[in-house]
């Protein structure tokens, strides 16, 4: 059970209402996510203030509409865009970076379209790998 984390904040989607699409997870999808909230409690835990889900898990109708990847992790319940409480973005990303260095994961992002910035994290990919991938992306 999460410590630090709601399912609601992995399932809602300002976007999902917006066009009536319903983000209900299937019962797979759901222990997805709570195996994703169980790792994210830990990297909040050593981060030691709030991380806030700014994207969680998208169905597929969801995941066309805002422009998802084809194959993105958020589909499957894996994946999740965070940004921390007190905005230090990079800090964020270099904190995660160490702390996922020795632990099993897919990817790891600093992505940026704009001036938005956030940190992607996967815990497996959709072929369920474990790549431990970490990058910077500019979109």
């Amino acid at each position: 059970m999460a410590r630090f984390f709601k399912k609601s904040e992995f399932t809602y989607s300002a976007t999902a209402r917006k066009y009536n699409i319903d983000n209900t997870p299937t019962d797979e999808i759901n222990e997805h996510l709570d195996e994703l909230m169980e790792f994210l409690d830990g990297v909040r835990l050593a981060w030691g203030s709030a991380v806030i889900v700014t994207s969680g898990y998208r169905c597929e109708e969801l995941n066309e509409k805002v422009g998802g990847s084809k194959n993105s992790g958020h589909k499957y319940g894996w994946a999740a865009d965070l940004i921390p409480s007190n905005n230090k973005k990079k800090e964020f990303f270099e904190f995660f970076k160490e702390y996922v260095k020795d632990k099993a994961f897919d990817e790891l992002l600093l992505e940026k379209s704009g001036k938005s910035l956030w940190i992607h994290f996967s815990l497996y990919s959709y072929q369920g790998k474990q790549r431990r991938k970490v990058k910077e992306i500019e979109k």
